[in-house]
């Protein structure tokens, strides 16, 4: 996860607390978070980036919406992230 960007992170958290979110529901958490509005040129090549990485799956629910999962992967990069954290805050 060392290589990801914090918007990249946030996407994963989002993605992990979520039951497979669709990219509006993502941008929308994201957008709540910010107090600003999230663009989809910055959202989705974010999440395709974390596809291409393994750490999340893209499923399709119909034509015109995604939803997104993370893998075993992700959910390891999560947790030895959350591990690292740990040493720095208690």
């Amino acid at each position: 996860m060392h290589d990801l960007t914090g918007f990249q992170r946030d996407l994963l958290y989002v993605i992990a607390g979520k039951d497979e979110p669709h990219g509006l529901a993502i941008k929308e958490e994201l957008e709540n978070y910010y107090e600003k509005e999230i663009h989809h040129g910055r959202l989705y090549p974010n999440l395709d980036t974390l596809v291409d990485k393994g750490l999340v799956e893209k499923g399709q629910r119909d034509r015109r919406t995604n939803f997104y999962t993370l893998t075993r992967r992700g959910r390891r990069e999560i947790s030895a992230r959350e591990e690292w954290e740990s040493q720095y805050v208690e």
